[in-house]
Order: structure tokens, then sequence, then C-alpha cells
């Protein structure tokens, strides 16, 4: 059967990944290797082809000394097809890979953020898929490891989309070459160093042996499958049994756990830890089945940390999961607008006075919450770890904002004229959201 040229098939992928808008705007993270390069070029056709367009962005992490250079290329090839394109610098005195893939897409998205755009398109391809696979293997992964990287993940106000995993490097750099497009081979890629590097390597001798990446990506769709039927699973249990509060603590009974699978029972337990602690990776698959054992055999005792929560027993036999206070330490410097903070919410800061001066923070409420649960006001309904892990505006050690869940606080006079700001929770995770996609 002849296969679908690239173009058609590219379309066919990125379709299934919408909606979109009527006309699309798409922000692509382009490094100037032959796979984001291909992504790039293929979005823009695409888009333009329905009116829209294609922001490249390009991050330089200050790793390599030919990396601006390198970015300033890949700008000059964009702009030779008419194509908008931002280089992001991150320049931290924190280094390391792990450190620069976490800035790359704090960039990535705070770029696409700020242009407006909704959809962030990455490269990764099915050898990607196949080499993220053959690592999880050796690690021992379950289902949901082994179902490799999700076409869609839904980020803060933003999609990452990954719609070249049906697509192999060779096929893309022979399209390439079609195209009269060159592109730039990071050394890196095949540094000994990397965890990915020695991977790739590992993965050519298994391709000759039959273990192909296309097999590999093949094992990926069907434990995404396995993983899609039990996110729906947990999602319909999550919705039935667990409750989760504005302030940003979920509460259950936990005599519902012994009436479904323990698998089920124990994802909903990690997917309440992951909503409240806002980690950006799951609490360990073996803390959770013991927190699980624990509450099923009602041993939870004075109650267990975890994915940073704490997990407590709570009134009327019920548990409580909240966010640890000593895990809780973002400090964001604040103008008027929106900010996410601590991976769990959305502070709207209004046009006031003194917004925006030199010296302000959001920081947790922390040691000053007591004082506000004394005022017999919202805040002393609320457990007093949720209360110290809220958002409040501070000036030095003067808090002086507090959220509107905390509005009715009555002694929050001792804390001088508090502005009220909107607070509303938007984990990174959800409860009870859409399942793990396989397209």
């Amino acid at each position: 059967m002849t296969r679908l040229p690239v173009d058609e098939r590219f379309a066919a992928a990125l379709g299934r990944l919408g909606p979109f808008e009527d006309r699309p705007r798409l922000a692509v993270a382009v490094s100037g290797g032959s796979d984001s390069l291909a992504l790039t070029l293929l979005a823009d056709r695409w888009a333009r082809s329905r009116g829209g367009s294609v922001l490249g962005l390009t991050v330089d992490h200050r790793l390599r000394p030919a990396a601006a250079e390198e970015a300033v290329q890949v700008a000059r090839w964009l702009a030779m097809r008419g194509m908008d394109h931002e280089t992001l610098v991150w320049d931290a005195p924190q280094r390391g890979h792990a450190a620069a893939r976490r800035a790359r897409y704090r960039l990535l998205e705070e770029a696409a953020r700020r242009r407006g755009v909704l959809h962030l398109l990455l490269g990764h391809t099915r050898d990607d898929q196949a080499e993220t696979v053959l690592m999880r293997l050796v690690r021992n992964s379950g289902v949901d490891g082994l179902a490799g990287m999700p076409a869609v993940r839904e980020g803060f106000a933003i999609r990452y989309l990954r719609p070249l995993l049906g697509f192999g490097r060779a096929e893309l750099r022979e399209w390439l070459r079609d195209q009269g497009q060159d592109w730039i081979d990071d050394p890196s890629n095949e540094d000994p160093r990397y965890t990915r590097s020695r991977f790739r390597s590992v993965g050519t001798a298994l391709a000759a042996e039959g273990l192909t990446a296309a097999g590999l990506a093949g094992t990926a769709r069907r434990a995404g499958r396995a993983r899609a039927a039990l996110d729906h699973a947990v999602a319909e249990f999550a919705a039935r049994a667990m409750v989760v509060a504005p302030e940003g603590w979920v509460g259950f009974d936990p005599r519902p756990l012994d009436g479904v699978p323990e698998e089920i029972a124990i994802r909903a337990l990690s997917r309440a830890i992951g909503l409240v602690g806002g980690a950006e990776h799951p609490a360990a698959l073996e803390g959770v089945e013991r927190l699980f054992v624990a509450i099923r055999d009602r041993r939870l005792g004075a109650g267990r940390t975890l994915g940073g929560c704490r997990i407590v027993p709570a009134r009327g036999g019920r548990i409580a999961v909240m966010r640890e206070p000593g895990r809780v330490t973002d400090a964001l410097p604040v103008r008027p607008g929106r900010h996410w903070w601590d991976r769990r919410f959305l502070v709207t800061l209004p046009e006031a006075d003194g917004i925006g001066r030199p010296g302000l923070e959001i920081r947790a409420i922390g040691a000053a919450g007591p004082r506000l649960r004394k005022g017999g006001g919202p805040a002393s309904s609320f457990p007093a770890t949720v209360v110290a892990t809220l958002p409040g505006l501070w000036c030095g050690d003067d808090l002086v904002g507090l959220p509107d869940l905390l509005a009715g606080a009555e002694d929050a006079g001792s804390f001088g004229e508090c502005l009220v700001f909107r607070t509303v929770f938007t984990p990174v995770v959800p409860l009870a959201g859409a399942g793990f996609p396989v397209v």
C-alpha cells in the first residue's frame, strides 16, 4: 500500500490533536535540528493554508558556545520563509541537563502565553518515543511508563502537542532534503554522558535484532490504550468519592476505597496527592501503595507525608489531603495581572495603588495563619494546615494582601489595610480530568 505524502499525514495527525481556532496560531519549539525544523515547516504550511501562522521559539541554554550562533541561523532560515521567530535565553546560575530542561519548558510556555498562543508544538518523533519506552522498560515501569509521551499534554493556559510521534526521523530528514532545507546536528545527542544518548546507541543495536522503533512505538500505543481505560475508571471513582475544596485540599471517606480494585484506589490516591501537592512528577508509587494499605487497614495514625502533602485523619472518619506547609517555597515578585503560584493557584492582582512596587511578593501565609483563624471568619472553618499554605501578598515581613477565600477574616485588620485579591485553585494535575490521549 502506498503511503500518503508527509504533508498529508502531518495534516491528518495535527487535525486529530485539535480543536484549533479558525485562523490557528501555533508556536513551535525549534532548536535547528532536523526533527524540530521539519515540524516548523510542516506546521507553517498547515497553518497558512487555514489563514493562520506559526511562531518559532528557540531556547539558548548557554550550555554550549555554539548555541547562540545556532539560534541566529534558525532565525535566518525562518525569516527566509516569512516566519516569525524569537530566541529565548536562559542565563541562570543553576546549571545541568535537568535544570536546563525545566527552564526550557518554562521559557517556552511564558513566551507562548505572552504572544497569545494556545498551542505549543514539540518535535518528538517515533524514534524519541521508542527511546522513552526503552528507558522505562529498564526502570521496570508499569503501564503508565510504557505508554510513553502523550500526544497532547495540558499545561497552564497552553496545550503541548506532539504531532510527529508517528513519523520516523529518517523520513523527516528525507522530506527536508526535498524542501532544500539544511539542519543543525547537536553533538550532545551523541554524547554518552547523557542517558538518552546511550539508549539511542543501544536502540540501534536492538533494531538489528528486530526490536525496532516502530515496534516500541506500537508498545506505547497499546499501553496508552490501557492507561486511558484506567484513567477513565479513576476519574469516575474520584468524582464519586472525593471532594476538592476551593482552598486547595481534598477530602474523602476511606470506605469506598474498599469497594474498587486496588489499582483504581491507588491511582485515585496518587491523583489526589498530585492535585494538592502540585509536584512536577507523581509521588513514588511505592509510597502511594504503602499509604493505601495504611488507609485500608485503618492504620493511618496521626497521618503521613507524601508528594508534598500531608494525609491525615479528619472529622467524621474522613481523610484530608493537604499541602505540606514546609514544602511551599514559591515566592513570586508581583505586578498587576495573573500569576500561577505554587503550581496550584491562579492569583489575580488588581490595578491597585502600590501593586508592582519593589519588594512585593506572593508567598505562603505560613505562620500568620493562626492569627487569621482566631478571627472567626472563613479561615476558622479551614484546617490550620490549609490556611498556612494559601497565598498571601507580602512586603518584607508584612502581610499586606489576603486571598478572597479568607476575605471575611475578622482580625485581618491586625495586619493593617489588607488588599483582597482573587484566588482560584487551578492545579496542574486534575482529579478527574481527561484520560491519557491515544492518537
